[in-house]
C-alpha cells in the first residue's frame, strides 16, 4: 500500500496509506487531510482537489489528461506545471513515497 506525504499550506505534513488504485482525492477525503475540498466527490468538475505533484515525481504520476487538463484553467490558486485535480491520480505501488503540496486555497 502506497504512503503519499501531503504538505500542506501551513508547512505541516500529513502521511496517508492507501490501497492501490484509490484515487489521490479520495486518500485524502478519506484521512482529513485539509484543503482538500472535492466538491464534485471525484468527477473531474469542479478544481477544488487541486494539487501540486512535487517534481521528484511528475514523470511517475503522469500528464493530465484532456478533461482535466481544462478543469486545471478553473482552480483558485495559481495553476503550475505540476497542478493536477487529485480525483484524476490512482496511486500504486509505484506511486509510495509520492509527495504533493495543498495549495493554499481551493474555492
Amino acid at each position: 500500500m502506497p504512503i503519499v506525504i501531503f504538505q500542506l499550506p501551513d508547512g505541516t505534513e500529513r502521511k496517508v496509506t492507501a490501497e492501490s488504485g484509490t484515487a489521490l482525492m479520495q486518500a485524502a477525503v478519506s484521512n482529513g487531510v485539509d484543503g482538500i475540498v472535492a466538491e464534485c466527490g471525484g468527477n473531474a468538475s469542479c478544481a477544488t482537489c487541486h494539487v501540486y505533484v512535487d517534481e521528484q515525481h511528475t514523470a511517475l504520476v503522469g500528464p493530465p489528461n484532456g478533461v482535466e487538463e481544462e478543469m486545471l484553467d478553473f482552480t483558485a490558486a495559481e495553476r503550475r506545471a505540476t497542478s493536477r485535480l487529485s480525483c484524476q491520480v490512482r496511486l500504486s505501488d509505484a506511486l509510495d513515497g509520492l509527495v504533493v503540496h495543498v495549495p493554499e486555497e481551493q474555492v
